[in-house]
């Protein structure tokens, strides 16, 4: 793979981490939450480490902006910057290549801990357990309560923020890069597959190859995603996933069967008029005048009516 620029500060050289925190970033700001994770750097004793990404930004200002930052920070960090996209999947496996600890934490940019002692549980588990993966769990609890945002919030309320009790009995359907613990020799076996592009499902698919070879677990130190999104731009997601979901389906039958949203999408399948339905769904979902519930399952039902197509 071909080099790419890469800046570190002062404390990178002599650092011996065993927690290497990942973040991939394109067109966001990490900045904010590099500041809050540094703030754990007295109590995590050198324990952890912070390797960012910028996957082709192409925003000289924000990378002179994060180096200044990140001279000022007292974790390890380095910064790598990308000249082009490469993806979700190769971004992230780009990070575990440079990353020096025997535990990696994927951590969106968009991520906010929502433990003062984020980083130094993770760290203690590791020295203590060393899990093959560990999610922590995500939660809402600093994101936006705009209204053009209260679609989105109450599907993920619904399907993502789930507790850790409920996450142990489909373990691997819980995984999200969004804060997620891996250890190096299960990564070195199963990295992410570069075949997904677009949006979606390269971390569920992840989870379900590595759920045959090793234990997933589930832990109570959730970050809040503030990512956000409107019913149009997460529409615009679904439509580039169906590929990816595609690609799920064709390889992990046997688990992907078992998923409501493969089920719905199978029922959906047998309708002859499916297509010219489709975009009527996607209307009652954008209808700002209908109730948020309404909307919400309207784009749960759009997700399925295209995903029946790979099904």
């Amino acid at each position: 793979m071909s080099s790419s620029p890469t800046i570190q500060n002062a404390h990178w050289a002599k650092a011996r981490p065993v927690l290497s925190v990942l973040i991939p970033f394109l067109r966001d700001d990490p900045a904010t939450l590099l500041t809050m994770l540094d703030r754990e750097a007295a109590g995590l004793e050198g324990a952890a480490e912070i390797v960012v990404l910028d996957d082709g930004t192409g925003d000289s200002r924000l990378t002179e902006r994060l180096s200044a930052q990140i001279d000022d920070l007292t974790l390890p960090i380095r910064l790598i910057t990308l000249g082009s996209n490469q993806g979700r999947s190769r971004g992230r496996n780009r990070l575990a290549d440079a990353a020096r600890g025997s535990s990696l934490l994927f951590l969106d940019s968009d991520m906010r801990p929502d433990s003062e002692r984020f980083l130094q549980s993770w760290a203690a588990l590791v020295r203590n357990d060393a899990p093959p993966v560990a999610f922590g769990g995500f939660s809402l609890l600093q994101a936006s309560d705009e209204p053009r945002f209260s679609v989105h919030r109450a599907m993920a309320t619904r399907g993502e923020c789930v507790g850790v009790t409920e996450r142990a009995k489909a373990p691997e359907k819980y995984v999200y890069t969004s804060n997620l613990l891996v250890r190096r020799d299960v990564f070195e076996a199963e990295a992410f597959d570069s075949a997904f592009t677009g949006w979606g499902w390269e971390d569920v698919e992840w989870a379900m190859r590595v759920s045959r070879r090793w234990p997933v677990i589930h832990i109570d130190n959730p970050a809040t995603h503030m990512g956000l999104d409107t019913v149009d731009q997460l529409a615009g997601k679904y439509e580039q996933s169906a590929g990816n979901f595609a690609r799920v389906v064709a390889r992990h039958p046997d688990i992907v069967s078992s998923y409501p949203s493969y089920r719905v999408a199978r029922a959906l399948k047998r309708i002859p008029i499916l297509r010219q339905v489709r975009p009527l769904i996607k209307r009652l979902a954008l209808a700002g005048w209908a109730p948020t519930e309404a909307r919400a399952f309207s784009l749960r039902l759009y997700r399925a009516a295209l995903y029946a197509e790979a099904v």
